[in-house]
């Protein structure tokens, strides 16, 4: 059973079943349904909790099969908690994973909570994550995206009793502090409680939240592609401040970059050869919101744009190595910039 992370709070309210799976790559949110899950099991008398963190490939997967089974002779009811950080439980561990899903049926005593990073396609379709997800109910918890993240951020300032100004004064205070928190959760979270333990309940100003709320962004190379495709000049420039200031490797920014000028000059090669837009796009193995971003941009890609980034590119590939080209900055990361900058005002929804 699958059940999104919005409906955990409805879904234990009704009444808890004796395994969870929680998978994905959000820390916060994965800990916050983890305690959710934990808090409603203690209500219910569910007082022992075991933890098994897997860890290379001489795990002791009887111990986690031998603990469903045992109780103390102070509880009658315990949790029993399968950690696996690499996402990897193995043959052996596959086998026993499958059999201590099957095991938690009937099983009134035991409560297994079992949590996972974000898995792969092939990893999804196994047999073990397949019988986790058959007998018990499955969360999958992915990050907050940019576009929503300030509606996270109003939300947890109004269950702590804050709200922004309304109107666009609130947008721009919500905008101004998604820029300040992306690609970390964990450090918005915190900032959100420093303004709950600096200003009282009611509303907070703009100033107020400039003043306290420090830069804790970070960011991920290839949601910069998704933010120059999407012609966000001013994100794709604070993106790139950030990536050089967190010590990426500007190679592959530039690949990131680079590649997406390739994929759209294959594209619309493809296209002009009289071939489908969603078959040229399948073929350069584009999907999912890239695809909606090459639909986007591809109509304003003309031959000639195109034909100039690829060159802009391979110019931008020789500096990044170490060579001087005439009228390019010498420094990879400003030669990188120009390059980004002007494909995504090519981008631009105008």
């Amino acid at each position: 059973m699958q059940l999104a992370p919005s409906q955990l709070s409805s879904h234990l309210q009704k009444g808890l079943r004796s395994l969870y799976v929680l998978h994905g790559d959000e820390p916060l949110m994965q800990q916050e349904a983890a305690d959710a899950i934990r808090a409603a099991a203690r209500l219910q008398g569910y007082t022992e909790r075991s933890v098994h963190t897997v860890s290379g490939a001489h795990f002791d997967w009887s111990e986690v099969l031998a603990a469903g089974g045992s109780l103390s002779l102070f509880a009658d009811k315990q949790i029993v908690e399968v950690r696996i950080p690499s996402g990897k439980p193995g043959k052996e561990g596959s086998a026993a994973l499958q059999q201590l899903a099957a095991a938690t049926q009937d099983n009134d005593s035991t409560l297994t909570l079992v949590t996972l990073p974000r898995l792969d396609g092939p990893t999804r379709k196994g047999a073990w994550f397949g019988a986790l997800e058959n007998f018990g109910v499955s969360l999958q918890i992915d990050p907050i995206e940019r576009n929503a993240l300030p509606e996270w951020i109003a939300q947890r300032l109004h269950m702590q009793g804050q709200n922004v100004a309304a109107g666009e004064e609130g947008q721009r205070t919500l905008q101004f502090f998604a820029d300040r928190v992306e690609g970390n959760l964990l450090a918005a979270f915190q900032e959100i409680q420093k303004l709950g333990l600096l200003y009282p309940p009611g509303d907070i100003s703009q100033a107020q939240v400039e003043a306290a709320v420090v830069n804790v962004a970070r960011y991920d190379v290839f949601k910069l592609s998704e933010s120059v495709l999407s012609g966000q000049v001013a994100r794709v420039q604070r993106m790139l401040d950030g990536l050089q200031a967190e010590g990426e490797a500007v190679v592959l920014v530039h690949y990131t970059i680079a590649e997406d000028i390739r994929a759209l000059k294959r594209v619309k090669d493809a296209m002009t050869a009289g071939k489908p837009l969603p078959m040229a796009l399948r073929e350069q193995r584009v999907w999912g919101p890239r695809e909606r971003l090459f639909e986007r941009v591809l109509p304003r890609m003309t031959e000639a744009r195109l034909n100039g980034l690829l060159q802009a590119a391979h110019q931008v590939d020789g500096i990044v190595k170490g060579l001087k080209v005439p009228d390019w900055p010498t420094d990879p990361w400003q030669a990188l910039q120009r390059l980004a900058l002007r494909f995504s005002r090519f981008c631009m929804v105008r």
